[in-house]
């Protein structure tokens, strides 16, 4: 018998894959090709747009504190909801699709996407706090730093498991970039 799918293809992405999620996977991997949607593990970088945003208001934020309010009207968002909100040209593709990634890339995905949430809401509150007592624009420059950085490092690790890596940071590796 000779192999079909993406053993014929030669892709060594299906080995590790479960029995019971490879049949959706499969089938999903052939509608999201030619899109922007990686066929390798049905996810799309469009969704790392909502943490772009932030991060950008977070790099304006020492020269601008009052934007703080439009810094704390930013809320996590999921993958699902964030694409049913988009103009992405395939935003209903991304939804349907989200139900068929692998766990071996929803996994670390969503355990990326809530450190990146968490750091987030934690780092907005820490500066406003800090914008409300009035402190010196050099603290603030850098706490809007450290958290940026961290995030954008996070954002990188969700990217690497968008484009098919599957390992999501340790809680200390975070610590560490936030020099904690």
């Amino acid at each position: 018998m000779w192999p079909t799918g993406s053993a014929a293809r030669g892709d060594k992405v299906d080995s590790d894959i479960p029995p019971e999620e490879l049949t959706g996977f499969e089938e999903y991997r052939v509608k999201v090709a030619g899109t922007n949607i990686s066929s390798q593990t049905l996810l799309a970088t469009d969704y790392l747009n909502h943490f772009n945003e932030i991060v950008m208001l977070l790099d304006m934020l020492p020269d601008m504190p009052d934007m703080i309010e439009e810094c704390k009207a930013w809320a996590p968002k999921d993958y699902k909801s964030h694409f049913a909100d988009s103009s992405f040209s395939d935003k209903q593709l991304a939804i349907d699709a989200y139900d068929r990634v692998p766990s071996k890339y929803r996994q670390p995905f969503e355990a990326t996407i809530g450190q990146i949430n968490g750091l987030l809401l934690d780092g907005l509150d820490r500066l406003d706090h800090l914008i409300a007592d009035g402190a010196e624009v050099e603290l603030l420059q850098e706490n809007c730093r450290v958290i940026s950085r961290a995030a954008q490092v996070l954002m990188d690790c969700a990217s690497g498991i968008i484009h098919g890596g599957d390992r999501a940071m340790a809680q200390a590796e975070i610590d560490g970039l936030l020099g904690r």
